[in-house]
């Protein structure tokens, strides 16, 4: 409908192997959850939930898969309550690039919230953060998923 991926695009989503990525905290056969790499700074640990099928966009996702990826945002959300101890969460996607989207696949970020954080005016970390780092918060995750 409205695409702006340019034909030999190599989508960073469809070519990650989530169940050996150790940042995935979820996957079931529509969608992955992982630790983002890009952090802003008082959100650390902010997750990206992706349909494992490529869809461009909000325009091109399939109603099974766009439930699929909210199913698995309030699953997440919970776990990230838990887990971070944080006030609240709070979800951003984006579409086209005026609607800042810089990733041709659908996704959606799920944010730990605390008062005060200023999210909506302040700017991501300019670099990506260490593995290791991202990997901290990914077991924290993982943890709060599984059944006591």
């Amino acid at each position: 409908m409205y695409n702006h991926e340019p034909a030999d695009y190599h989508c960073p989503f469809c070519h990650l192997t989530p169940d050996r990525e150790p940042d995935v905290v979820y996957r079931d056969e529509r969608v992955f959850a992982l630790v983002c790499p890009r952090w802003w700074p008082r959100n650390a640990g902010h997750l990206l939930v992706i349909p494992v099928a490529h869809h461009e966009n909000l325009y091109d996702l399939p109603a099974a898969d766009g439930h699929a990826v909210f199913d698995a945002t309030r699953v997440l959300a919970r776990a990230m309550r838990t887990a971070y101890g944080c006030a609240g969460v709070s979800t951003r996607q984006h579409n086209e690039p005026a609607g800042d989207q810089t990733v041709w696949h659908f996704h959606q970020h799920l944010f730990p919230r605390y008062p005060g954080d200023d999210l909506y005016g302040t700017p991501p970390q300019p670099d990506w953060l260490p593995a290791d780092r991202r990997r901290a918060y990914a077991e924290r995750l993982r943890a709060a998923l599984t059944p006591r």
